[in-house]
């Protein structure tokens, strides 16, 4: 090749800048050459990266290193303790409960027994460290079956001493339900903090961060399989310096755990002039009702709906207030008659049903 030709593309090339494996050469043999010179703002994404990669590995280690697992419970213990549960979500069914043993979520529901506390949207305010215990008899008692079914084996099995638990929780959660990252409020209770795990498997996910509308959940530092009738107790690191959640896609089955837990002597609770104490959580007064002049949909009724039946009841005396438009005057009248008589008697039992 002694064309002049290829002499000046040589002359071409020796003018350009260096080629990536002479670049890389006299970079100390870094492969992220060709990337640095290309974007120099990527030798501090590509730092951060390994940075965040390797502080998520001393995360996770630390959580693995504070967190205990044990099975204790057979088959048979778990179904026998599965039927208990049945009945508590039966009794409070029926309303057999105390006003704040029971807290109701979508695809979750709580109950609270020995003690129980204000968390989330019923705080007077918002944020770590407001959380307040109830007054003292404000929920049940921790049921027998729970001391001597659970309490009783895990003292035996040397997971915490006798005396120890006076709050436990249970909670019942739907396929698909969760419960946000969160650390259990270290104002409150003692460590360590202790689940044991009924009905399926599922998993405990540490370091998550929620999106909602539509829910989204983060990639988590670390994740707990957790089997039915194991043990979890986390103390240390996994307790009071990462947050812990349930994701929905990690309830596949119905799942239930009960949590036990010592509160401080010191904790804080409601006073008795808080609105919280006596009564729950003032729901907003519902959406009035708007007139449409769409055509009704017959197919409506058949649709889901959520949390709909303040607002079903404020729209019916809208549907009669639309049949009062008839196209005969003779009827107006007697029509108009009828819908004062209905609305004043359906405003009654609106008012009874609130109570």
């Amino acid at each position: 090749m002694t064309s002049s030709g290829f002499s000046d593309l040589r002359d071409k090339l020796r003018s350009m800048p260096p080629h990536r494996d002479d670049y890389r050469t006299s970079n100390g043999g870094s492969s992220a050459g060709r990337k640095r010179r290309r974007r120099e703002s990527d030798d501090d994404d590509c730092e951060h990266s390994d940075d965040s990669a390797e502080l998520r590995e001393q995360e996770a280690h630390r959580v693995r290193s504070s967190v205990l697992q044990k099975s204790i419970f057979t088959s048979e213990d778990c179904a026998r303790i599965e039927e208990k549960i049945d009945e508590v979500v039966a009794k409070a069914e029926a309303g057999l409960y105390r006003e704040h043993t029971v807290d109701r979520a979508p695809l979750r529901n709580k109950y609270f027994f020995g003690e129980g506390y204000t968390y989330g949207a019923q705080l007077e305010k918002r944020g770590p460290g407001q959380e307040r215990l109830y007054r003292k008899g404000q929920v049940d008692d921790i049921p027998s079956w729970v001391h001597e079914l659970v309490i009783k084996r895990l003292v035996s099995a040397g997971v915490i001493p006798e005396g120890f638990v006076n709050s436990a929780v249970i909670n019942d959660y739907q396929p698909g339900g969760c419960i946000v990252s969160h650390v259990d409020p270290l104002h409150i209770f003692a460590r360590p903090i202790v689940s044991v795990s009924f009905f399926s498997d599922s998993a405990l996910c540490f370091g998550c961060r929620f999106q909602f509308k539509p829910i989204r959940v983060s990639e988590p530092v670390f994740v707990l399989p957790v089997r039915r009738g194991s043990v979890t107790v986390l103390s240390g690191y996994a307790a009071d310096d990462i947050t812990h959640c349930i994701r929905p896609q990690d309830i596949k089955e119905r799942r239930a755990v009960i949590i036990l837990r010592k509160t401080r002597p010191d904790a804080p609770r409601l006073d008795s002039d808080s609105p919280l104490s006596s009564a729950p959580v003032e729901k907003p007064p519902p959406l009035k009702a708007k007139r449409s002049h769409r055509k009704a949909d017959p197919d409506a009724a058949h649709r889901p709906r959520v949390l709909e039946m303040d607002k079903e009841e404020n729209r019916r005396p809208s549907s009669f207030g639309q049949r009062r438009h008839s196209t005969s005057s003779d009827d107006y009248r007697k029509r108009e008659a009828d819908y004062d008589k209905h609305r004043e008697s359906s405003s009654r039992k609106v008012k009874m049903r609130r109570h």
